[in-house]
């Protein structure tokens, strides 16, 4: 079994041809080409035409090919997914996602053998509307869901320290509905880009709460972000040691080993082969 690991999804310019380039070079697990908040209103159309080239040009390798669109509400919206419906990005970021009538008129534009949807949660709306967008994961074809962490401060009114204590419960909520729909979850991006020790203190917070992966706005983040959101060697070291003991004839019909002093169940054996898989 194998696992699409998403630990560094970096957002790069859709207008910025250099910035396309050089992320066919990077270490990130995810390259969302941004023709949103990276765009100005008079780049947008060159930008939407570089993202048809570059999936012409056959995307970017093992990396997975996402294209962030401008919102429902948008001139430019439309435009969007007329060029990248059918043009074999992996999937599309819907930003200001707020309701399941969004998925559904998302997945009515991209048609039902378009590209599945990312949706992006930074609208307090969006986080009462959770429970009904992770029901409907299945019929939209939502497969990811992104805390969007500076817009959902903003909305919120909150005052964000580096522990960001005022959003816990809304990423811890983000999460949990995209657990209950069996689909990925990504943390929002950190804006510090020169304190180093905050990024990384983020990505352990952001693993620690459950997230696949962090969202970054610039190269220099992809390392810190695939170590935070591992699996570490000591990680891989203990799945190994579960799948193996397991494994073992006299194990075979354990519901429960015991194991250096721990107490060990069949789900962790599951947690273990999905970690190695990873």
């Amino acid at each position: 079994m194998t696992l699409q690991r998403r630990r560094s999804a970096l957002y790069m310019p859709a207008s910025n041809a250099r910035a396309i380039a050089k992320a066919r070079t990077l270490a990130c697990d995810v390259v969302i080409l941004d023709l949103e908040d990276a765009v100005a209103p008079d780049e947008k159309a060159a930008a939407r035409d570089r993202v048809v080239e570059a999936v012409r040009e056959g995307g970017f390798g093992a990396r997975e090919f996402v294209v962030r669109v401008n919102g429902l509400d948008t001139p430019w919206y439309a435009d969007d997914i007329a060029a990248i419906h059918a043009n074999g990005v992996d999937a599309v970021v819907v930003p200001k996602v707020s309701s399941v009538s969004d998925l559904v008129a998302v997945r009515t534009s991209l048609g039902e053998d378009g590209p599945p949807i990312w949706a992006m949660i930074e609208t307090c709306a969006a986080i009462l509307a959770l429970p009904s967008l992770s029901a409907a994961a299945a019929e939209t074809r939502l497969t990811a869901l992104i805390a969007g962490t500076n817009d959902l401060a903003k909305d919120m009114r909150c005052r964000l320290g580096a522990d960001r204590m005022p959003l816990l419960p809304a990423l811890t909520a983000t999460i949990m509905a995209a657990r209950a729909a069996g689909i990925v979850a990504l943390d929002g991006v950190c804006n510090a880009l020169d304190d180093p020790a905050r990024f990384a203190a983020e990505c352990t917070q952001g693993a620690t709460l459950g997230f696949d992966g962090k969202t970054l706005i610039h190269p220099s983040q992809i390392d810190a972000a695939n170590a935070g959101f591992g699996p570490s060697e000591e990680e891989l070291a203990w799945a190994r040691t579960i799948v193996a003991t397991f494994a073992k004839p006299e194990n075979a019909d354990k519901g429960a080993i015991r194991l250096d002093g721990q107490m060990v169940e069949r789900l962790h054996l599951a947690e273990a082969e999905a970690t190695l898989a990873r």
